[in-house]
């Protein structure tokens, strides 16, 4: 999935120029996370780096938490409705829940 997300910044980075703040170099940022999510996403396929592939996963997801609360308070969100933000938000929760059980349970292989 993340290397999926970093393949995704780059070649679709108007996907997620909505989620960017205007303030910030949208094609950077793109970049600049597509690099993030790779390494991420190779820390988690590596066995011996999957703990720490988690914990930069749940770190990443819960920076992304407060943007994507914005972007469900805004009149049109960036991922198209409402209903989509929210079920977009709820996903992110599953998703640090998953991550934090991969690193518990990878962190008992060591």
């Amino acid at each position: 999935m993340m290397i999926f997300g970093a393949y995704n910044h780059v070649s679709n980075p108007e996907f997620y120029n909505g989620f960017i703040p205007n303030f910030l170099p949208k094609l950077a940022v793109n970049y600049l996370f597509s690099v993030i999510e790779l390494i991420i996403g190779i820390l988690i396929i590596r066995t011996k780096w999957r703990a720490l592939g988690s914990a930069c996963f749940i770190a990443l997801m819960l920076v992304f938490f407060p943007i994507h609360i914005w972007d469900l308070l805004k009149d049109v969100p960036a991922i198209g409705s409402k209903e989509a933000a929210m079920v977009r938000l709820f996903v992110q929760l599953v998703f640090i829940g998953m991550a934090y059980f991969v690193f518990k349970r990878s962190d008992r292989e060591k």
